[in-house]
């Protein structure tokens, strides 16, 4: 949304990059959780990727 429908690319990249961090750090939330991760609900992981902007 904030790439194609408000035109702020960098503000989206920055989001990416924040997501791309988190599951780097293996916290997946619990539908793509993998063997070794630590698996957490929505709301840990919006505030890991919160502390990862």
């Amino acid at each position: 949304m904030l790439r194609y429908s408000l035109d702020r690319p960098e503000q989206a990249a920055r989001i990416e990059k924040a997501i791309r961090t988190v599951l780097h750090n293996r916290v997946p939330t619990g539908d793509i959780w993998q063997e070794g991760c630590r698996r957490v609900g929505t709301r840990e992981m919006g505030d890991a990727v919160l502390r990862a902007l």
